[in-house]
C-alpha cells in the first residue's frame, strides 16, 4: 500500500509539471506569434486578506490587443474578442471596452475541488473587472461536464483540447486561425520524444516504489 501510495503521487506530480509545462510552451508560441514582451504575457491582481494583508494572484497568459505588434494578428484577435463577447453574451455597452483577454492553462481537468473552483469564479470577476475576457486554455478534453457548466455560468470562455470545432471552443482552432500557430502539429511533430521522456520518468517512479 505505501509502493501504491509513492508511485501515485509521483505521478500527480508528472501530471502537474506537464500541465506546467504545456503553459509555458503557450506563453512563448503567443510572445513569438504576435510579438508580445515577457510583460505583456503576463497578468496579476492583488487582493486584500485580514487587516491590511494583501494576496498576489496570478494567471498563465494574457493577450493585451493594444501590445500586438503584428498587426494582421491583432485584427483577427480584435474579431476573435467580438465573437467571444458575443458567445458569452456580455452585455453591448460594454464590449467595447473590453483591452484583452486572460487564459488558465492546463493539460485537463478532473479535479472536483470546489476550492479551486471558486478561486477561478473570482478570478473570472477580477478579469472582467480589469476588463479581460477570461478563457480556460484545455490541452486536452479532459474536463467533468458539471465543473465546465459552471465555469460557463462564470462567463469564462472554455477552449477544449480538440482538433474539431471552432475559434470559441477548441484550443487548438484558436492557434491556428486566431494566433497563427499550428499547435496540434507541434504535438504531433514530438509526440514521440514527450511520450518516451514521460514514460522514463512513470518506469523510475515505478521501480523505486
Amino acid at each position: 500500500m505505501y509502493a501504491a501510495h509513492k508511485a501515485a503521487g509521483g505521478m500527480t506530480s508528472v501530471y502537474r509539471q506537464i500541465g506546467m509545462g504545456c503553459q509555458w510552451v503557450l506563453v512563448e508560441i503567443l510572445k513569438d506569434q504576435l510579438g508580445l514582451g515577457a510583460q505583456d504575457v503576463g497578468w496579476s491582481y492583488t487582493v486584500r486578506g485580514t487587516g491590511n494583508s494583501e494576496r498576489r494572484l496570478t494567471l498563465d497568459g494574457r493577450i493585451p490587443v493594444a501590445a500586438v505588434t503584428n498587426v494582421e494578428a491583432r485584427k483577427r484577435v480584435s474579431r476573435w474578442m467580438k465573437l467571444a463577447a458575443n458567445d458569452l453574451d456580455l452585455p453591448r455597452e460594454t464590449r467595447a471596452s473590453f483591452q484583452g483577454a486572460v487564459f488558465e492553462i492546463r493539460q485537463g481537468y478532473k479535479s472536483k475541488d470546489s476550492k479551486r473552483q471558486n478561486a477561478d469564479v473570482a478570478n473570472a470577476s477580477n478579469a472582467y473587472a480589469h476588463r479581460y475576457i477570461p478563457v480556460v486554455f484545455l490541452l486536452s478534453s479532459q474536463i467533468d461536464e458539471d465543473i465546465a457548466e459552471r465555469y460557463r455560468r462564470a462567463r469564462w470562455l472554455l477552449l477544449r483540447g480538440s482538433t474539431q470545432g471552432s475559434v470559441l471552443d477548441s484550443s487548438y482552432i484558436f492557434m491556428e486561425q486566431i494566433v497563427g500557430y499550428d499547435l496540434a502539429g507541434f504535438f504531433r511533430r514530438n509526440s514521440g520524444k514527450l511520450r518516451e521522456q514521460i514514460e522514463n520518468v512513470l518506469r523510475k517512479l515505478l521501480s523505486e516504489a
